[in-house]
């Protein structure tokens, strides 16, 4: 029988100095229930402020936090503050606006 991995998460810039300054870790495991959950679910239950984080990379491809994440994907939260021309080249604008066009509608209730 295949063992399940769990996701990898990481935090960086400012989500990183507050798990650091906090004593908790910035790279943590976290299982997922069988067909997955939102990369904003996983933000709120590792208590991360979702009000600074502009997207999410998953396997290496950013998203919004509405994107659903499994068990083995690797995941990465970046905050507010990437500078300009590498947030409209990593696709980070894009997925900040597309959280915040979610959080507008009330889509991140839902979650």
């Amino acid at each position: 029988m295949d063992a399940v991995s769990p996701v990898t998460v990481r935090m960086f810039g400012l989500l990183y100095a507050a798990r650091r300054e906090a004593g908790l870790p910035t790279t943590v495991a976290v299982e997922v229930p069988a067909g997955g959950t939102t990369a904003r679910q996983i933000a709120r239950d590792l208590e991360l402020d979702l009000n600074i984080i502009e997207g999410v990379f998953v396997n290496r491809t950013v998203y919004d936090l509405g994107h659903r994440v499994v068990n083995g994907d690797r995941i990465a939260f970046v905050p507010e503050g990437t500078p300009g021309p590498h947030r409209l080249f990593l696709g980070l604008y894009k997925a900040g606006r597309d959280t915040a066009d979610a959080d507008e509608s009330g889509a991140s209730s839902s979650d």
